[in-house]
């Protein structure tokens, strides 16, 4: 035993937010880092083990002195940063592009303040890991990760050290933490038998960690004292203080190539735990999803504005709100597990950013509609239709407008008459000139499109704009258009028939199940112990259904539900030429202690379930368990012999499970729609039946869905792109009459719409914000090769790029065409390592 060498790594783990505000875990930090100053001056060997970038951040605004003191302990070697990400966030949840910002901000911050950055990844608290991470911290110079969930007891994966893959090939080497990431404060005794009871054996050195945590702490003079005790008397072998990055490179060292070889590979994400956390809180993944839509937005229209207006590219406003975004990606935060008073700071902090994005994209939209060539037309409102999308869009766009008391209709630039057609306005008064329109704007992709309105009526006879309109018929039960024709049973508001007339195949005719589950739900804020919330329960009763809308360009059914004191409405929308249902849902939720499944039953023979995850795809069993997704669940399978599937695209929700066919029930994609757990309620506490609690998800609450039915190939469906325009819909501004040098319509930038999607458009975070190179990065979409050409037309440059399967790049594109294009890696800096002309620091080699 006293061969065997115990890596003891002396770290804080300290949850900014939690059973607590942040406001106390702002002073928490000073306090802890203080308390680790004090160790490192106390113990000559002691070293600190040190993450989440947030934290140095707060010190660094309040306590100059003691982020000195970090300063000089970095230099030296004892102080040792990890993670590299702004905090450790959720790690299901949110989106690709908010993974890639976590180490943007956290590793560059680290970089410019201590001149280091971490190359290893470290979430040792958050409850799951998306299979998509080891390419993440691959691209932000992280090459090896440190987790604890899930334990040995939630999940196959043997072993504590493996290496782990993701979808495109990117490894890191990975180590599960065995029993936990903190202790108690005195004696280490515990913490290190606990540990040892749990390693792979065969690993022979390890790492255990110690110190205490959650609301800050870190190693006390009795934890450091007892592990020199430990190691004089030989109790575990020999104890030495060290890091993550020490015990990686010499776990290299000493295993050597063909040992390295011999770790198990893991090719999934890493679930489960907490699996309630995927949909408690309903507000909160809301709030985040729209954070991210405006944000990516804003980044997109400020570089274009920086080009084409040569106005500064606001990189510390958007640096603010993405920080904002990223604190309340905490994995306390967006999983719903903080107290109640937690979430308005979030909502606070999250409506900053998303009003930080509106400016900057108002702004931009208002320097180039003030440059469109408008011509006077007496009588008419130009509108200019902006799309946030690097591909083209076809969408609704709903107006409100006034001074028009006999309606209007809308055409285009040229005149041409554009599918359009009244619809109630949000405001009710007496002012008969104001309406409301819905249109369909056909616009250039990360472009622009110049419509009017016209008064009256449509005047019969003129040729229609873009695509001719086709047939579109509605009654209470049936909605049909030349592509899809669903029909719903009018005593359970549910589709009996989705029948897809490209295939002539009905992905739902024939399926039994409930489309509405309400059941009792006796679980934690975190649902512990739970693998499933596919539970029997109650339909919701339908009490009405009405036709809200039959015109020529959609048509609109309302089906009204209820249960105990709750409701639903969900409002079925077919556009004319669409091949997805909308369907908008409005709840009110006055129940405790319940759940609300949305289920969709398919009529699928022998169906597989694949999920949207960050930045990539999962296939995972059709077996009921309750799991995260981001935007879209897909169930393929056959009818009768015929390929088919129908995928759910939603706005708003991140759990999900797709059930078997079981009794008299088909198999079925699940949404956990609502859960009403006492907050911040943790098993094994037993809530008192005399005490007063607040219940989460009280209240109204509004998101939307699209069914989407194909032929048996998700990938031909454009599932992505579909999430990505359901979340951030074109914005329509009202615009006067003036003379221009800009066209009736452009675009700026465009992936092509294929299997590469282009991601991200923003401005480079070095350089001249007067005029910053642009950023441009995409992502393979489908698990296999593809050939793509971005044009960045703002530029006038084009990217041809080679792309593996589910392979992210980003490309620096400088503003002079003279200067070569060149890739870079997730951080901004050039992917052979060179960070601003310096070599990369800190990682060993330790690729696979």
């Amino acid at each position: 035993m006293r061969q065997r060498t115990l890596h003891m790594v002396g770290n804080s783990h300290l949850d900014p937010v939690w059973l607590w505000p942040w406001q106390e875990g702002y002073q928490e930090a000073r306090a802890t880092f203080w308390s680790a100053i004090h160790r490192l001056q106390e113990y000559p060997d002691f070293v600190f083990t040190c993450d989440q970038v947030v934290l140095l951040s707060w010190v660094e605004e309040q306590d100059p002195e003691l982020f000195e003191q970090i300063r000089k302990r970095v230099a030296e070697g004892r102080w040792v940063m990890t993670g590299g990400w702004w905090v450790e966030p959720d790690c299901n949840m949110p989106g690709g592009e908010s993974f890639v910002r976590q180490g943007l901000y956290g590793q560059r911050y680290l970089h410019d303040r201590f001149g280091v950055t971490s190359s290893v990844g470290m979430n040792v608290d958050p409850f799951g890991h998306n299979a998509m991470l080891p390419a993440i911290l691959r691209g932000q110079r992280m090459d090896t990760y440190t987790f604890l969930r899930p334990g040995p007891h939630e999940s196959d994966l043997d072993g504590t050290a493996f290496w782990w893959e993701a979808p495109d090939g990117s490894r890191v080497l990975a180590y599960r933490i065995p029993f936990e990431y903190c202790s108690p404060p005195g004696d280490v005794a515990h913490q290190t038998e606990k540990s040892l009871g749990q390693l792979d054996r065969s690993l022979g050195d390890v790492m255990i960690f110690y110190g205490v945590g959650n609301h800050g702490g870190g190693p006390t003079k009795a934890n450091i004292e007892s592990i020199h005790r430990h190691d004089q008397r030989g109790s575990y072998g020999n104890m030495i203080m060290s890091s993550p990055r020490r015990y990686f490179d010499e776990l290299v060292a000493r295993r050597g190539p063909d040992g390295m070889a011999q770790l198990p590979v893991w090719r999934d994400d890493l679930q489960h735990h907490a699996s309630g956390c995927y949909s408690s809180h309903s507000g909160i993944k809301q709030w985040v999803r729209r954070t991210q839509a405006a944000l990516l937005s804003a980044e997109r229209w400020a570089a274009i504005g920086s080009v084409t207006h040569n106005r500064e590219y606001p990189r510390d406003e958007l640096e603010h709100a993405w920080k904002q975004l990223l604190f309340n990606q905490f994995h306390d935060i967006l999983p719903g597990s903080a107290i109640e008073h937690a979430y308005d700071d979030a909502r606070d902090q999250l409506g900053e950013a998303v009003a930080i994005a509106k400016r900057i994209i108002t702004r931009v939209h208002n320097l180039i509609a003030r440059d469109v060539a408008v011509p006077f037309e007496d009588g008419t409102q130009p509108v200019l239709v902006f799309n946030p999308h690097p591909w083209p869009v076809v969408s609704e766009v709903e107006l409100q407008y006034g001074v028009q008391p006999t309606g209007v209709h809308v055409v285009d630039a040229d005149g041409g008459l554009v599918p359009s057609q009244p619809i109630q306005s949000v405001a009710t008064t007496n002012d008969k000139g104001r309406g409301a329109v819905v249109f369909r704007a056909e616009l250039p992709p990360l472009g622009y499109r110049l419509y009017r309105l016209r008064p009256g009526t449509a005047v019969p006879g003129p040729a229609w704009s873009g695509t001719a309109p086709g047939a579109l018929t509605a009654s209470e039960t049936v909605l049909e258009n030349d592509l899809l024709r669903i029909e719903l049973d009018p005593s359970t508001g549910w589709l009996t028939s989705l029948l897809d007339k490209r295939t002539g195949v009905d992905a739902v005719a024939g399926a039994r199940g409930e489309h509405t589950q309400v059941s009792d739900d006796p679980t934690d804020t975190w649902g512990h112990g739970v693998v499933s919330y596919a539970w029997p329960g109650e339909a919701m009763r339908t009490t009405r259904i009405v036709l809200r809308e039959s015109g020529p360009e959609r048509a609109r059914l309302r089906v009204e539900r209820s249960w105990g004191r709750s409701t639903m409405t969900e409002e079925f929308i077919l556009r004319q030429g669409a091949a997805e249902v909308e369907v908008r849902v409005t709840i009110d939720w006055r129940e405790q202690a319940h759940l609300l499944k949305l289920r969709f039953p398919v009529a699928l023979t022998d169906p597989e379930a694949t999920y949207e995850i960050p930045f990539g795809t999962l296939r995972r069993p059709v077996d009921a368990a309750e799991e995260p997704g981001q935007s879209w669940v897909d169930l393929t399978g056959t009818v009768d012999g015929v390929p088919a599937g129908l995928a759910v695209v939603n706005n708003a929700k991140h759990a999900y499970d797709v059930s078997p066919a079981h009794a008299d029930v088909s198999p079925s994609i699940g949404i956990t729609a609502v859960r009403s757990p006492v907050y911040s309620w943790h098993d094994p506490r037993l809530l008192d039946p005399d005490g007063f609690y607040s219940f989460q998800d009280q209240g109204v609450q509004r998101f939307s869905y699209l069914l989407v039915p194909h032929a048996g190939d998700w990938r031909e469906a454009g599932l992505s792109r579909r999430a990505a325009e359901l979340g951030a819909l074109p914005r329509a501004m009202l615009e006067s009459f003036h003379d221009g040098v800009l066209p009736s319509a452009d675009g700026y930038a465009a992936d092509g719409g294929g299997q590469v999607m282009i991601t991200a458009v923003k401005g480079w975070e070095d350089g001249d914000a007067d005029a910053p190179d642009l950023i441009v990065r995409a992502v393979e979409t489908t698990g296999a090769p593809a050939r793509a050409r971005l044009e960045l037309s703002v530029l006038d440059r084009v990217i041809e790029a080679d792309f593996g399967p589910s392979q992210i790049r980003t490309f620096r594109v400088p503003r002079d065409p003279e200067q070569p294009i060149q890739e870079v890696d997730l951080l901004e800096w050039p992917v052979d390592g060179a960070i601003g002309g310096e070599a990369a620091s800190g990682a060993a080699a330790v690729g696979g």
